[in-house]
């Protein structure tokens, strides 16, 4: 067999158990014996086994019944039972309970190896299909207006190249997603798909992150350490809030860029890396040009195909199949009952401005699975489950924001309107200051309930004048 694999044997017979025994662990695996069905029973309960191999007849509950024990309680190890008095009938009822197969005895060493080899493998493959599907669930794009057409168009007319892409818009638009359809959409699709945060990064690890470092290379490097582009080799590297990268290490990714080799710290030698570089950002990387921050040399190697996420608020259209799917999948993942909005819900969802984006929607949603009552999620729940400041503006008033948010055509256009950028950014800081104040100032669980990262939680006080240490004295 290909992987050492922990078997349960169940029979009451001691010659049988330590045969099989034996013939395990030669093959290289773990088995653990027991000769009757109700210490089975505990043992499984108690322990994590790849599989179970039970006898059929045995005194007291028999191997069937264990069968339909281990069903009832949700525990779904594979399971092949044996008999040496086994008839169509036993065998069509351990098949109808989930036996992965049903052995007769005697059985060959020869044999029985080969038919727990199957079940594994089938166990493993079943177990691989679940993990697929829920990797593709987590990174499928839900939409319907015309906005997101529009990107996902441009998604499509872009990924099969090697030209590098800037993706553009708003904390928790999605902009990570749009960088793995890019990637899944690619020749490089079988390749590694990595991902840095820029932003999350001190300043004097960046270059260790990006590029490696050799043993020794500084005080702490007590070992190689492979950097993300050489981790992307014949990949995708996605390099997220790329403004904020420091200045010095612009020039040296600029290098790069164009010579296509890194050199890890304390290195002396170039490496070849073939790697395509996407990059994204919040920031207007033009102003950030004018003021010094970013390299206009940099800024014209990756901002060669933009691409630009609208917020949710200007495409309120997707925000009934997001949260459907949202449901959906955080449903699947917490073997949760799947539950419905009603249309009042849905209503109260869309007229919600989402400062905190796609993001803040996922946490809404698992919010109001977790406060709803039946099967259907009602208005006054989504209420709840919203921060304090949306929760307690009118209908009135948000349906207000949302006609007035639909002739916004971009987060550009926000910008260059300056009454319109003024209640924006008074909104924002109403709605921090109500979470901050609902979440007693504690820092994580105010980006958490904002579906925000830490660092960008701090960032954003910053930028609307937010003095926290003030707020926390007062």
């Amino acid at each position: 067999m290909s992987a050492k694999a922990h078997i349960l044997i169940i029979d009451d017979d001691a010659n049988t158990l330590a045969s099989l025994a034996r013939a395990f662990r030669l093959a290289g695996h773990e088995a653990t014996v027991c000769d009757n069905a109700a210490r089975a029973l505990e043992l499984a309960k108690a322990d994590r086994f790849d599989l179970i191999l039970s006898d059929v007849v045995m005194p007291g509950k028999d191997g069937i019944a264990l069968l339909e024990d281990l069903k009832n309680i949700g525990i779904a190890t594979p399971t092949v039972m044996m008999s040496g008095q086994a008839t169509i009938e036993m065998a069509v009822k351990a098949t109808r309970l989930g036996a992965s197969d049903f052995l007769e005895k005697p059985i060959s060493t020869d044999k029985l190896l080969l038919t727990v080899e199957n079940a594994l493998r089938l166990t493993r493959l079943e177990a691989e299909n679940r993990d697929l599907k829920r990797r593709l669930g987590r990174h499928h794009i839900s939409w319907a207006s015309p906005a997101m057409r529009e990107v996902m168009g441009q998604v499509d007319q872009v990924a099969a190249s090697e030209t590098r892409v800037c993706v553009r818009g708003e904390t928790g638009t999605g902009k990570e997603l749009i960088a793995r359809t890019l990637h899944e959409k690619s020749p490089r699709r079988n390749g590694p798909f990595i991902s840095l945060n820029c932003a999350a990064i001190p300043a004097e690890l960046m270059e260790s992150e990006l590029f490696g470092h050799e043993k020794g290379s500084f005080t702490g490097a007590a070992a190689r350490h492979i950097g993300k582009f050489e981790q992307a080799h014949r990949g995708t590297l996605f390099l997220d809030e790329i403004g904020d990268m420091p200045i010095a290490m612009q020039a040296k990714l600029l290098r790069v860029l164009e010579e296509g080799e890194i050199e890890r710290v304390g290195g002396d030698k170039p490496l070849a890396v073939d790697v395509r570089v996407i990059v994204a950002t919040h920031r207007n990387l033009e102003d950030q040009i004018r003021q010094g921050g970013f390299r206009e040399d940099l800024y014209h190697r990756v901002f060669v195909f933009p691409i630009i996420l609208p917020p949710l608020r200007d495409r309120r259209e997707d925000v009934r199949v997001l949260a459907e799917d949202f449901a959906r999948q955080l449903a699947e993942q917490n073997n949760w009952k799947q539950k419905s909005f009603s249309s009042e819900a849905i209503e109260q969802l869309e007229n919600y401005p989402w400062p905190g984006n796609v993001r803040e929607l996922r946490n809404v949603v698992e919010r109001t699975l977790l406060l709803a009552a039946g099967d259907t999620v009602e208005a006054e729940t989504v209420a709840r489950a919203l921060p304090q400041s949306g929760a307690s503006a009118s209908p009135a008033s948000a349906r207000s924001y949302a006609s007035a948010s639909q002739n916004i055509p971009s987060t550009a256009s926000v910008l260059s309107i300056g009454t319109l950028a003024q209640r924006v950014e008074a909104f924002e800081r109403e709605t921090l200051l109500a979470e901050l104040k609902r979440n007693r100032h504690h820092m994580t669980n105010t980006a958490k309930a904002l579906g925000l990262e830490r660092s960008h939680l701090y960032k954003k006080c910053q930028q609307l004048g937010i003095d926290l240490r003030a707020i926390r004295d007062a």
